[in-house]
């Protein structure tokens, strides 16, 4: 009797060994796939033994899918011999094609715009200060990691073919068709049931293939001894001038004393050991200590800078020779097998990829955007939960700690996000290090990390090149921690490098630094040699904009020394990096951009003291964003200016997908203006609890000359203003009044509909000069039809009024099952108005 081995199967999507504790399977055609790797072959989802869907329609494809992907039946085979095909084919035969029946004549470009990968067309919506807005999109349209998929495109319109309007040869204007394959209403029958997998089928077999993990470790050996050699030689170097700068000193201490003894012997009349001789000694010693400190902390500074370059040339040496044994070694596989995984007959019928090469290609822009690799980093979440289990032990070669980290990565991006995400998981900037560090031990790996040496970049790029994946170190400026729009860039304080990985077949930027998170939920860093906690509840951070970063967004933060690793069609020049708008990486993961061409860095004001800063926002975003400001002097942290905030001088509104701050300086001079934005449900909002807001871009707001002095807006609750807010988070539509901005006479009546239950409605009135409880009697509210919310206002004298409305949801246990106390949400503010009173309107 046949008894299948399923001690020792391998999985179908990874082709790696499965094990009991990880298994899910023998499935109904006795295929096994890891836990991991159990979800829909198109959308990524998740699967069980009850979800899970096999394709009846091809008996080949051994995949698993969800409900919504699973392949349905075709409509049966076509051939020559079926009705209506056959007719075509008995056809007079035409020279003419007929190209509006083409998948690839006529076609538009898919759901990408064009202009997407063209920032120069004019057509396209301006993303940030000129470049389109990414499109929304999903794993199914294009392959996973890099490939590009498919073509169909050919691009232009119908009227520019020439085969728009073709005859017969005989001039009787009869247009005959050639019907083939490719026809579009045989091509779409044929490949409905063809596969959009979300992943890439073709994946590179792992390294141990081709390159034993012995030869690799034999030149990691000799290149450890270098290293031992040159930080032998920091190490006496630094010794040497610790010893110089002791004997100096204590040369001119010696000769100081002996002047300072003389000179009290002279004076005083050999009474020198006065209790004032004591007091001028101690003083010159601390001076003298001053003074060597001083000196040593400058010596050991360029020393430093010294010991960083030698060790980054010394990296850059072994990293070549470590990606030509890698090259080499995979060049002499790949005459012989293939360098590619087998995973069925699907991908027997796809061209092999290209190859990945050789020599670094040189800096190029990048033909695709980041979007079409991956949208979502849950697409890497096998890849990040295996560097974070390597993260938890330590390794003794970085031979040993890459090929844990790239055994299961099946193409470049992969293994570039696997080190990534190491680095950014092992916390470098916390970790503790024994004193006596030799090079041999686990923690020896990362001494240039303690000692200086080594950055995070440079130790990427040491890793990717044992992962053989050409990288660069880039030295450049950047807009880091103290900069403020504005600053020039004249001296050596906002120097920064980062990396240029190609991977994808282009040069791609990655910044593990800013990449870098905190641990959440950890209590301790532990010491080496302690035992490691649990980690159940640890959860890693890290910021995922700054791995493989367009460079039309990266631009915005980092100014490479030499223009082509900016990596543009049009490079700039470091004035236009100083005056582009102070953005961060926020900014780029809700979408946001700058509908106006003209915003910079300084905001200049008019004669009245007014700017105005706009901000676009994608359309799935317009629901859930909220936005704050602040706004202070730029020479100090001063937020008030005769006694009032300056936050009363902002006006905040949202009209469609454009957010508009409107600040009007109360006083020439220069300020601050910091926008902050956090994404929200309703539901989260609606608690009233406190919701932490992340700075997305920072102005200068320079007011050069005023020539209308400005009043402070009536002192209303924070944040927009105007009616958008309460449809967007209430789902209150107004009726009366749709704009922040509202011009009445002695009264007025605003109006809402409830689009759902809403209760305990309370209003609000505010005006410079006057309490608010002597105006609280001026305004009221009722409610007609149970949907229809009235807000009414007499106003007691000419002026600006201010009006807060709040209200909560009308809850009960039955729709609130968690809300056992019965009690009822706080009143949580719903909107405001800005009114402006006067017997003339």
């Amino acid at each position: 009797m046949y008894r299948p081995n399923f001690y020792e199967s391998t999985c179908l999507r990874c082709n790696q060994t499965v094990y009991q504790v990880d298994r899910v399977g023998p499935l109904k055609d006795f295929t096994f796939f890891h836990a991991g790797c159990f979800k829909c072959a198109i959308c990524g989802t998740k699967l069980t033994l009850k979800t899970y869907y096999n394709n009846q329609h091809t008996i080949n494809d051994k995949e698993v899918y969800c409900s919504s992907h699973v392949p349905k039946p075709g409509p049966g085979t076509l051939d020559g011999s079926s009705v209506g095909i056959r007719s075509a084919l008995n056809v007079p035969r035409s020279g003419y094609v007929n190209e509006q029946i083409r998948a690839g004549g006529a076609s538009p470009r898919g759901v990408y715009p064009s202009c997407y990968d063209n920032v120069d067309s004019p057509n396209c919506a301006r993303h940030l200060n000129g470049h389109g807005s990414p499109p929304a999109t999903n794993s199914s349209q294009r392959d996973l990691h890099g490939n590009s998929g498919g073509g169909g495109g050919g691009g232009g319109g119908g009227a520019t073919s020439p085969y728009n309007h073709n005859y017969s040869g005989d001039g009787s204007g009869y247009q005959y068709g050639r019907f083939d394959a490719s026809a579009l209403h045989i091509a779409h029958a044929l490949k409905q049931t063809e596969l959009q997998k979300g992943y890439s089928k073709a994946r590179e077999k792992p390294i141990d293939y081709y390159l034993d993990r012995d030869e690799q470790t034999r030149l990691e050996m000799k290149h450890r001894k270098e290293e031992d050699d040159l930080y032998r030689k920091f190490a006496h170097h630094r010794e040497e001038e610790d010893r110089r700068i002791r004997e100096e000193f204590r040369d001119e201490w010696e000769k100081e004393l002996e002047q300072l003894s003389a000179r009290w012997e002279r004076e005083k009349g050999g009474r020198a050991r006065t209790q004032q001789f004591q007091q001028e000694k101690e003083d010159l010693e601390k001076n003298m200590t001053l003074r060597r400190d001083k000196k040593k902390e400058s010596l050991t500074r360029k020393m430093l800078e010294h010991e960083r370059a030698a060790t980054a040339a010394l990296v850059e040496k072994q990293s070549s020779e470590m990606l030509e044994l890698i090259n080499e070694a995979r060049s002499e596989y790949m005459r012989q097998e293939s360098l590619y995984l087998d995973e069925g007959d699907g991908y027997a019928q796809e061209a092999p990829p290209m190859p990945y090469p050789s020599r670094a290609p040189p800096p190029q822009p990048p033909a695709l955007a980041k979007y079409h690799i991956y949208n979502d980093p849950l697409e890497f979440a096998d890849m990040d939960q295996i560097a974070i289990s390597v993260a938890q032990e330590d390794q003794k070669t970085f031979t040993d700690l890459v090929r844990q980290l790239v055994s299961r990565c099946g193409s470049d991006i992969e293994k570039a996000r696997t080190i990534f995400r190491w680095i950014t998981v092992k916390n470098l900037n916390t970790m503790q290090f024994d004193e006596n560090l030799r090079g041999d031990t686990p923690m020896g790996l990362l001494r240039g990390i303690k000692h200086g040496t080594e950055s995070y970049h440079v130790l990427f790029k040491r890793l990717c090149s044992y992962a053989g994946l050409h990288c660069v170190v880039i030295k450049g400026y950047s807009k880091s921690a103290g900069y403020q729009p504005g600053v020039c860039f004249e001296d050596n304080r906002f120097r920064n490098s980062w990396n240029a990985v190609y991977v994808a077949g282009a040069w791609r930027f990655v910044q593990c630094n800013w990449g870098a998170r905190h641990l959440v939920n950890a209590k301790e860093v532990p010491r080496p040699g302690q035992p490691k906690a649990k980690n159940d509840s640890l959860r890693y951070e890290y910021d995922d904009h700054y791995f493989l970063t367009d460079p039309r967004e990266f631009i915005y933060e980092f100014f490479p020394l030499q223009e082509e690793w900016q990596l543009l069609k049009q490079p700039i020049s470091l004035k236009d990096f100083e005056e582009l708008p102070f953005v961060r990486s926020l900014f780029f993961r809700y979408g946001l951009y700058f509908p106006d061409t003209n915003t910079n860095a300084v905001m200049y004001t008019d004669s009245t003291g007014a700017a105005t800063v706009r901000i676009a926002m994608p359309a799935h975003m317009q629901s859930s964003l909220i936005f704050h400001y602040n706004l202070k002097f730029y020479d100090n942290d001063g937020d008030g200016y005769d006694g009032v905030s300056l936050k009363r001088f902002v006006m905040q509104s949202v009209v469609g997908n454009i957010v508009a701050f409107r600040v009007h300086a109360p006083c020439s001079g220069a300020f601050l203006l910091d926008i902050f934005a956090n994404a929200v449900t309703p539901k989260e909002y609606l608690t009233g609890e406190p919701m932490k807001f992340k700075s997305v871009c920072k102005f200068k707001i320079a007011c050069e000359e005023l020539q209308t002095v400005m009043v402070p807006l009536p002192d209303c609750a924070s944040g927009e203003w105007g009616p958008t807010k309460a449809t967007r988070l209430f789902g209150l539509i107004p009726i009366t009044h749709q704009e922040a901005l509202v011009f009445a006479g002695r009264e007025l009546e605003i109006q809402f509909r409830m689009s759902r239950p809403l209760t305990d409605f309370m209003a609000t009135l505010h005006k410079n000069g006057i309490e608010e409880k002597r105006l609280s009697k001026y305004v009221t509210h009722s409610i007609a039809d149970d949907d229809v919310v009235t807000f009414t206002i007499s106003f007691p004298e000419e002026g600006q009024y201010g009006l807060d409305i709040y209200t909560r949801e009308s809850t009960s246990p039955a729709n609130v099952p968690h809300d056992i106390t019965g009690e009822k949400h706080l009143l949580t503010h719903c909107c405001k108005y800005l009114i402006n009173s006067s017997k003339r309107n």
